[in-house]
């Protein structure tokens, strides 16, 4: 894989690669501590997903992993968390929640490739993705109830959107894990892989991705996350307004003009 491309950060906690021109491949790197979420962590994810929003460096698919092949992320940092004041807790929570808002409100498609255990705040980070292809081997759970809180990032609210009401509250409630079966059998997970394949099938559907219209991904990301709130009519009216906002662009031009032409089409975000 190629370098970091030189417009990012050199991030502490997490590492970058180019797979191809438009494929960015965010790796947690914290595997000493099963990938957990720790301050830094924090403000490196915060930073990348507000330096891609802001310019995308030709970026138009990410895939997401954790580093190894045991432990996707384990959640937040107990061990840095032991201790803490109130105010401590609260001050780190708030990076936490302005990355997890990022990630949310981030055009790009992100694809969260599940090569190991996801469990607490790493569940949550999977779920703010696009969608997840995980490990056969992967096990996941919201355990935040089993240390006295609640999940913070977005599980009590994303969850449920995946799997319905009745089975989230079994999961937040118990706070025990299941299976990456059991999570493509409840729609939280779009496929299920051996172990090894994880990242490379993560890589051939981004790679997919970013070869259709990236104005025309974005655009059908933001319709699904908005319309999915509102009441259908109105959703109706929302997607229109998101397919009119395509019809000059020099990407639809290029898109209907190649399949006449009977060629590739060469998009330029335009």
């Amino acid at each position: 894989m190629n370098e970091p491309q030189p417009t990012y950060s050199a991030y502490e906690t997490i590492r970058l690669d180019r797979v191809d021109e438009h494929v960015l491949h965010v790796q947690l790197n914290r595997p000493a501590v099963g990938n957990a979420i720790d301050t830094q962590m924090g403000r490196d994810l915060l930073d990348l997903w507000t330096r891609l929003t802001e310019d995308a460096d030709g970026v138009r698919c990410i895939v997401l992993s954790g580093s190894g092949d045991k432990i996707f992320c384990a959640g937040g940092d107990l061990k840095q968390r032991d201790g803490m004041s109130k105010a401590q807790w609260q001050a780190q929570h708030e990076i936490f929640e302005r990355m997890f808002w990022a990630l949310a409100d981030l055009p790009i498609p992100v694809i969260a490739a599940v090569n190991g255990h996801a469990y607490a705040g790493g569940l949550e980070l999977a779920l703010h993705c696009d969608f997840i292809y995980a490990s056969s081997a992967a096990r996941m759970a919201l355990t935040e109830v089993k240390l006295g809180i609640i999940p913070g990032g977005g599980g009590t609210q994303n969850l449920p959107r995946a799997v319905g009401d009745r089975r989230a509250k079994e999961i937040l409630m118990t706070g025990s894990p299941f299976t990456a079966q059991q999570g493509v059998d409840w729609g939280l997970v779009n496929r299920i892989l051996e172990p090894g394949q994880v990242l490379a099938v993560a890589f051939e559907t981004a790679a997919t991705i970013a070869a259709n219209a990236p104005l025309a991904t974005r655009q059908i990301k933001k319709s699904v996350r908005y319309g999915s709130q509102m009441e259908l009519r109105t959703a109706y009216r929302f997607e229109i307004e998101a397919y009119n906002h395509l019809i000059d662009t020099e990407d639809r031009l290029e898109g209907v003009r190649a399949f006449n032409e009977k060629r590739k089409p060469v998009f330029r975000s335009r």
